[in-house]
């Protein structure tokens, strides 16, 4: 009976690593495939979640997520003739674990082709290209200085006054584009990635920098460019604010002339509403018009603290008898 009993849980020790060996569990990070004795005996195992396999099968594990990789900055020549440090990233994912792992086997072999082939490539298109297309993604301030410049030759038709600064240097327009760039590297590199099983999502120029011993030229001269702009902008501005202040100085002087007009015609039919019936008052009364005609002489005449040498019968006098 003991030896039945030993040989019963050495059965059921076998059984449980035989099911213990049968079944394994992916992550939503992971995926698959399964060999058998060194050779692939299964597509690519992505699904989360326990799954079945031969106990004497090996189950091969790699990351499903989007990964990321990040290039050495290179000093690369463009094509007029500037020499430039280029920093890039990437990022990619596994898509194919069999050739991923016939080929790069791992991530740091994977890292290591990519810094070939993406290094590679991306020193072709750069060079290939003037270095305003790796900086610049379009022509918005060349297409801005242009759209101020006919709203300047707009004021000037309609007689308006604009004071502007002359506007010296040219900004080169570019044809490609920084974003367009980054595709062309992902479309030439790829189709070699494609035969590592890896999956290109997008190459991005993470930092483009002068040499040292230019770099402060560079700045100098972007400054100086930006401050060019600048001006230009301010230009337009001062001859906007002249056009404002000119039609709000026509105006007030309209409302004040207007004004003016309105209370000198109000004050002359009150002066000769007033003269009219001073004149009706006075001249229904002759004894009472030369009364009203002695006391402003009087009072214009006589001043306070005056003295008069006047005879008696004097008719300067004779209302005051």
């Amino acid at each position: 009976m003991k030896n039945k009993s030993a040989i019963l849980l050495i059965v059921l020790f076998i059984c449980l690593l035989v099911v213990k060996q049968s079944f394994y569990i992916l992550t939503e990070a992971e995926q698959a495939i399964i060999t058998q004795f060194g050779r692939p005996v299964s597509k690519n195992i992505t699904g989360a979640g326990m799954h079945f396999k031969l106990p004497w099968q090996t189950v091969i594990v790699r990351d499903k997520r989007i990964l990321t990789w990040n290039g050495n900055p290179n000093q690369i020549p463009t094509k007029d003739k500037k020499y430039i440090k280029v920093d890039t990233t990437a990022r990619w994912k596994i898509v194919d674990v069999l050739k991923f792992i016939q080929t790069v086997r791992n991530e740091t072999g994977a890292a290591s082709r990519l810094d070939t082939i993406l290094d590679g490539v991306t020193r072709d298109i750069i060079s290939n290209h003037n270095l305003v297309e790796a900086v610049r993604n379009s022509n918005a301030i060349i297409d801005s200085i242009k759209k101020m410049q006919e709203e300047v030759q707009k004021l000037r038709a309609q007689g308006e006054a604009v004071v502007e600064e002359e506007f010296s240097g040219e900004i080169e327009e570019i044809e490609v584009g920084r974003e367009q760039l980054s595709s062309m590297i992902v479309d030439r590199a790829e189709p070699e990635l494609q035969e590592l099983g890896i999956q290109l999502i997008d190459v991005q120029l993470r930092r483009i920098s002068y040499e040292e011993s230019v770099e402060q030229k560079v700045y100098d001269r972007m400054i100086s460019e930006r401050k060019r702009i600048a001006q230009k902008i301010r230009s337009i501005g001062k001859g906007e604010k002249a056009q404002i202040e000119g039609r709000l100085e026509k105006d007030k002087v309209e409302i004040e002339s207007q004004a003016y007009k309105e209370a000198q015609q109000i004050r002359g039919e009150a002066e000769a509403r007033s003269f009219k019936i001073y004149a009706d008052a006075l001249g229904s009364d002759q004894k009472f018009y030369d009364f009203i005609r002695s006391m402003e002489a009087y009072k214009k005449a006589i001043k306070p603290d005056s003295k008069l040498l006047l005879s008696s019968d004097s008719d300067f006098l004779k209302f005051l008898k």
